[in-house]
Formats: C-alpha cells, structure tokens, sequence
C-alpha cells in the first residue's frame, strides 16, 4: 500500500476554478500533492464523488467553498466525507473558509435554525473537525459535536490597506450599516483611524427575529377571550440615509476589498474595485498545525473578542 510518510492528504470538494486555485496554494505551501478525487454531476443533477487514491488510516483534509450554487457544494463536501469515512480515513477535517448558512443561525418565528441542522450533517457524514474563517456569529461553534477553528481574515485585510492605500493614514473606516459598526470599529481602531457609519438601511433587531413570542394571537383565542386588546406594535420606516461622523475630505474606507474563500470572478469582471487578498498562508499554517499536534494559539495573536 502506498502511502505517503506526511500522514496526511489535502482533496478539493469540487473542481470550480477557484476551488482548485486555492486548494493548489494550500498544497504548496505545505509541500505536498493535492489529493486525486473526482467530483462531477450526473445528467439528472446527482453529485458523485470518485476518489482515485488510498486513504486508510490517513487524516484527510477538504478544501470547500462554496459557489452560488450553495446546496451542490454542501453535497459534494458530504458525499466526499462520507466516501472517505468508508474509505477508512482516520480523520476528517473540513476546510471551509466561508461556511454555508451561518446566517441562519437563530430562530425566526415559525422558521428554523439551519446551521444547526448542517452542523449535524456534517458530523454525520464523517467530519471531525472544521477550519472556518469569519463565522456571521462566533455562538455557532455551539452546534458542533466536533472542534471548531474560526480563524480571521482581518490581519490580511489591514495589511491590504496599510501597504495598497496611498496616504491611508487620512482615511477613515466607514460602515455600511449600524451592524457592521463593531467590527469597522475594530478596524479603526488598529490602524489608528476615525469611524463613520451609515444609517438609513432597514434593520431588524435580534427580539424581532429571536423567536415566534411576536406572532398575533391565533384566532381561535382571540374569540375565546374578546376582551383581549394587545397594545400595537409601530411599523418600522425607513429612515433617509445619513452618514454619522465626519468624511469630509478624507479617504472613505467600506473594505471592498475581499478574500479568496468565496468565487468571486464574475463580480470583479462587473466591479473592478474589488481587490482581492490572499489567505492560503493561514489556512495551510493551520493544516500544518492541527496535523502536528501543535497549539493554535499563535493564529489568534491580539485577536479579541469583539473581532
């Protein structure tokens, strides 16, 4: 049997050009060869996963992101764990930069909270193990049975600004919404720069959306009980946009610029402010670390918990 003395593999969950792009840079940095796997579609739409190599015994990492396309990506990253689970591999760890549905990660009225659901899939399927980057919410890690390493991609993104952003010391980090507020805040603050933030755009507090206790009555209770005259609640409008804080004169900063954990060609054909940033190196540090055994500690140096 020939296996390779690194212990290790590195496979692409699909064959999108910027899914192999980057599974290729992770693979060089660590020295080592990109795993052979075949992942394609069947003329009805069925995903089948093919992989051309042994793996028993072998802690195998995934490379995924996640196209458009959101739910063919989500199969091809479980079909490929479970056929590497029946394939003996000792350990399973996803790579996956941008993780899908983390956006629905609360319940919102008669809704459900799908990450959790992918959460367990993916346990599922055989996966012992997550490296993310910039989870919507950090709480998410709680729906894991597994470890989860959220990593940051905003040392990157400062460097962009500090090294590509002539006299960028006169700019001043904008954001796009009262949201964005606390981690445009968290940018201003370590480059030394002021804050602005734009208002205007509609926002949905988290009591609006936590939970169903907002729903009108059914009404079957309300003829049971025609005394009952709930106080009403004011509809929302929407504000004219406004900018708070002073921009006059000064390099407005909103961070177009993004990293390559998520397709994006198309948009920077339509938009060519879009500048993209590498983030392979930390990736491929963080591969290297768990297979060593090593802390992780040194990837999340002067990272608070407000980033």
């Amino acid at each position: 049997m020939n296996v390779p003395k690194s212990g290790y593999r590195v496979f692409s969950a699909n064959s999108t050009a910027a899914c192999t792009e980057l599974a290729k840079k992770i693979t060089e940095r660590l020295g080592v060869e990109l795993g052979k796997s075949v992942v394609y579609q069947e003329s009805n739409r069925e995903t089948r996963v093919d992989v051309k190599e042994s793996v028993r015994g072998q802690t195998i990492f995934i490379i995924q992101t996640i196209p458009r396309d959101v739910n063919t990506a989500i199969m091809e990253l479980l079909i490929m764990a479970y056929a590497l689970k029946t394939s003996c591999a000792k350990n399973i760890i996803g790579v996956i930069p941008y993780f899908p549905y983390s956006k629905q990660c609360k319940m919102r009225k008669r809704g459900s909270i799908v990450c959790k659901l992918l959460a367990s899939m993916l346990a599922k399927a055989g996966l012992t193990h997550i490296i993310t980057m910039d989870l919507h919410q950090k709480e998410v890690q709680g729906f894991f049975s597994f470890p989860v390493d959220n990593l940051r991609a905003s040392p990157f993104l400062l460097q962009y600004i500090q090294e590509e952003i002539p006299d960028y010391r006169n700019a001043i980090i904008v954001a796009k919404s009262p949201s964005a507020a606390k981690r445009a805040q968290s940018f201003a603050e370590r480059l030394r720069l002021g804050l602005a933030v734009m208002h205007g755009e509609a926002q949905c507090s988290e009591s609006d959306m936590a939970d169903g206790r907002h729903s009108p009555p059914c009404v079957r209770n309300a003829t049971g009980h025609p005394g009952l005259e709930l106080p009403l609640m004011m509809a929302k409008e929407k504000p004219p946009i406004t900018v708070v804080g002073d921009v006059g004169g000064r390099i407005a900063i909103i961070v177009v610029v993004v990293t390559n954990t998520v397709p994006h060609e198309v948009q920077k054909l339509q938009c060519p402010k879009i500048k993209t940033v590498d983030v392979s190196m930390i990736l491929a540090e963080a591969i290297r670390r768990i297979h060593n055994g090593e802390s992780m500690a040194y990837l999340f140096r002067n990272i608070t918990v407000d980033d």
